[in-house]
């Protein structure tokens, strides 16, 4: 994990974008706001927490506003690569975030701050609407954050996941898949994160959510995100690590198209 987070402290993205856009996007409860604060904690070597997680927002959604969440590097500076939280996707029509905000959000088209409304999404003329978003605006690689806990994906979830993605595809947007929750779904990982690619049944779970979403096994990232810890763990932070590096390099080979 040390070579990682070399690579991680000395990144910097090619061509004139001055920060690779990371968008987090997945089901209600899927450990989305959890994910950044792991990266946080792990990239400040402390346990910190940038964005608000709710361990009781299963059934109603947490993140209300479009928020992107930088992370500290010294004093003054930042890391070059951003994430944007968006509201949990739910069930229906009149929950969670549209998948036509999503879309929007991927060419840059939502201001800072917009309020989500699942019954009146954003368009053109809209104060929350950017008109002419810049480069660093837009998203450079879209990640779905999914729980390994979940029994089944509803329909209509899985509905507005995959509108989601073909919208990135048909912008070339590259894509990837982080799969939390690993050590309380599998009890052989509970004992040990390193028997995380021995797991038959993650194997199984990464294999169904690929088919289900159309996501490829090798886009797929298991990790176990800091919950109630008060201290880190060097294999918590080696599989987030991983999961970083890739999502930063494919926002950066995005960025220099």
């Amino acid at each position: 994990n040390q070579r990682d987070l070399h690579y991680i402290n000395n990144f910097q993205p090619n061509n004139e974008v001055k920060t690779i856009r990371v968008l987090l996007y997945g089901p209600v409860g899927s450990g989305k706001s959890s994910l950044i604060n792991s990266i946080s904690s792990i990239l400040r070597g402390r346990m910190t927490t940038p964005a608000l997680a709710c361990d009781l927002c299963i059934g109603s959604f947490y993140t209300a506003k479009y928020e992107t969440h930088r992370i500290h590097k010294g004093r003054g500076n930042f890391y070059p690569f951003v994430f944007t939280d968006t509201r949990g996707l739910e069930k229906g029509d009149q929950n969670g975030v549209s998948a036509d905000d999503i879309k929007l959000a991927l060419m840059g088209h939502v201001k800072e701050g917009y309020k989500f409304n699942p019954v009146s999404p954003l368009s053109g003329g809209d104060p929350g609407y950017n008109s002419a978003p810049s480069i660093d605006d837009r998203v450079h690689v879209l990640v779905c954050v999914y729980s390994a806990l979940s029994t089944g994906m509803r329909p209509s979830i899985l509905q507005k996941m995959r509108i989601i993605r073909e919208a990135a595809s048909d912008l070339g947007i590259p894509q990837l898949a982080v799969l939390t929750n690993i050590d309380s779904a599998c009890g052989e990982i509970d004992k040990s994160l390193r028997n995380v690619y021995r797991s038959k049944y993650l194997k199984k779970k990464m294999r169904d959510f690929s088919s289900s979403l159309g996501i490829p096994m090798n886009g797929i990232v298991p990790v176990k995100n800091y919950s109630h810890e008060i201290q880190l763990n060097p294999d918590v932070d080696t599989l987030i690590l991983n999961a970083l590096r890739l999502m930063i390099d494919f926002g950066d080979d995005f960025a220099d198209k």
